[in-house]
């Protein structure tokens, strides 16, 4: 079984958040959970409503032996560089186990997932796991419109102020987790405040340094898998396309049945195109080999591709109900973190919707949004000159390894699982690989 270790990136509907794909695959420590957060102070619930700003939200049920799954609420600034703007309660999730343990300290880059289960690197070192909801996802959101204060800075202050506070109670090594955007978050947190933590575990991390120009993108596209495979994808967009009226009154027809609209995106006809588009990157970004004999082939009926083209790309994601969640993500997109392009020309006589993928078509047009082009570069110059105690592991058929992380730091480096795609877990490494992660991962927390 595999370890949840990352959100999908927008690969499936509105259950990716609650159905993220949880599982443990080793055998916790026989520890008790129930007794001090410090030993001799007393019960780790009373240890965390001492802390100042927290709240304990609940205790959860159905945590593995050992552990104890704490909600938090902890009240944090709007805006870290001017108190006055207000503050704002983010989620939090605690999966405690003992104090003298190592911390892993878990971001989404989305809402919190609420099952109790365990990274890996938490699985790998018998940790605590404490999991930060990304500000303005789920329901850490500030009040008021807008997302002025959706920034990379602001959200590694939220990183920051967490540990700063935590630490009071787990006092030990530290290490960071995150996969896909959870994976962004983990970097950028380091960036501004690179001693946080002992350790950076990275997965499926996309690094768009330089939005204006996305050839890698296209050019990955263009090569990945075989060319039967690729030829496969490109005719059944053509045919979806070809069939493009069909496909419509079907989604319409869903939409209907479920009480969902296209108001952001425009209309069923744009999120159809828009999903035909991404499409190839979505199948290999979760796809394997053996996924490409299902690929419908000319005989497939108009049920057999929409059926295709949901189960590849989620369309769910494109009507309101669900693409309302993703608003944020969209923002952090179009200001700061950049999107990359795919492979058009074998569409164009069947396009309707310039630009239908860009990162405007999901905000609503009275959300502001202006492109900071010096963000990324900042981040990128840090991992590649001065990002120490930094593993990050990508699968090669990943479409986000297009552009990937270069750490030039110390005690840093990048692994590649032959053959994976968006989940490539450091279990999934050729066994050298993996035995050299997790020793980086046992030293960085003081274990080896």
């Amino acid at each position: 079984m595999r370890v949840w270790t990352r959100r999908r990136l927008l690969t499936s509907a509105a259950t990716a958040v609650s159905a993220a794909g949880l599982a443990a695959t080793a055998t916790l420590p026989a520890r008790a959970a129930t007794g001090a957060a410090r030993p001799g102070t007393g019960d780790i619930a009373d240890a965390l409503r001492a802390l100042p700003g927290l709240r304990l939200i609940e205790e959860r049920q159905g945590a593995e032996p050992g552990y104890r799954h704490f909600v938090l609420g902890l009240r944090q600034p709007v805006d870290h560089t001017n108190p006055a703007a207000g503050a704002f309660e983010q989620r939090l999730t605690l999966l405690h186990t003992a104090a003298d343990r190592p911390t892993v300290l878990f971001s989404t880059g989305y809402q919190a997932v609420l099952t109790p289960r365990r990274t890996e690197a938490a699985v790998l070192l018998g940790a605590n796991q404490l999991q930060v909801e990304h500000r303005y996802f789920g329901t850490s959101r500030p009040a008021g419109p807008g997302y002025a204060h959706l920034t990379i800075r602001q959200a590694a202050d939220d990183h920051h102020r967490v540990v700063r506070l935590f630490r009071r109670l787990y006092p030990g090594a530290w290490i960071s987790t995150g996969g896909s955007k959870g994976g962004m978050a983990s970097v950028y947190h380091r960036r501004f405040h690179p001693h946080d933590v002992d350790g950076t575990v990275v997965y499926g991390a996309p690094n768009n340094v330089d939005d204006r120009e996305d050839s890698p993108y296209v050019r990955f596209l263009e090569t990945v898998g075989t060319p039967a495979a690729r030829e496969a994808l490109e005719a059944v967009q053509r045919r979806i396309l070809l069939n493009r009226a069909d496909m419509v009154a079907r989604y319409e027809a869903w939409a209907a049945a479920t009480g969902d609209t296209f108001r952001i995106v425009g209309s069923a006809d744009k999120a159809l195109e828009i999903a035909v588009l991404r499409a190839p990157f979505m199948f290999w970004q979760r796809g394997t080999a053996d996924d490409v004999a299902a690929i419908p082939g000319p005989e497939a009926t108009a049920g057999e591709l929409y059926a295709w083209l949901d189960d590849t790309t989620g369309l769910s994601l494109y009507a309101d109900n669900t693409a309302r969640q993703y608003i944020p993500y969209w923002y952090q997109i179009g200001t700061e973190m950049g999107y990359g392009s795919v492979p058009t020309a074998h569409l164009e006589d069947l396009l309707r919707h310039p630009d239908a993928i860009e990162p405007r078509s999901f905000v609503p047009r009275d959300i502001p949004m202006r492109f900071d082009p010096a963000a990324m570069p900042d981040i990128d110059r840090w991992v590649r000159r001065r990002g120490s105690r930094l593993l990050f592991v990508y699968g090669t058929q990943d479409p986000s390894v297009a552009e990937h992380f270069r750490p030039g730091g110390a005690d840093s480096r990048v692994l590649w699982v032959r053959g994976g795609n968006h989940g490539a877990d450091i279990a999934d490494l050729p066994p050298a690989d993996r035995a050299g992660a997790e020793e980086a991962l046992s030293r960085w927390a003081g274990q080896g």
